[in-house]
């Protein structure tokens, strides 16, 4: 099982950036996919993205596309999301997630940050 702790979340104004980290513990973490997910006031826990264990390939719900990249280093057992152009509907807290289970069936959580956009 991998332990994930996420930082970097915060309070930015509509239009502006910021940078999540997520640092994993655990000898396994570059052959896992790792992904973003993030849960608004009042809703359900979505996806918003993923990189596969190399890195090469990179995953988006529509909803983030153009604005929000992922990245990892394997090297330092840590994975990005670099959050551009944000918009008060990306408040919510986000979690980092490791996929164990190939399909999200089975994967491990941080314990999520708070991310506030206001307008």
């Amino acid at each position: 099982q991998v332990q994930l702790v996420e930082s970097g979340g915060g309070m930015v104004q509509a239009g502006g950036s910021l940078r999540l980290s997520c640092a994993a513990s655990g000898r396994t973490f570059s052959s896992y996919t790792m992904g973003w997910f993030r849960q608004g006031p009042g809703k359900e826990r979505v996806f918003v993205a993923a990189i596969n264990w190399s890195g090469g390939r990179e995953y988006y719900a529509d909803f983030v596309k153009g604005r929000f990249t992922i990245s990892r280093d394997n090297a330092k057992n840590t994975v990005h999301l670099q959050m551009n152009s944000l918009k008060p509907e990306d408040t919510a807290v986000y979690y980092c997630a490791a996929d164990e289970g190939g399909d999200w069936s089975v994967a491990s959580w941080g314990q999520g940050t708070q991310v506030t956009v206001s307008s």
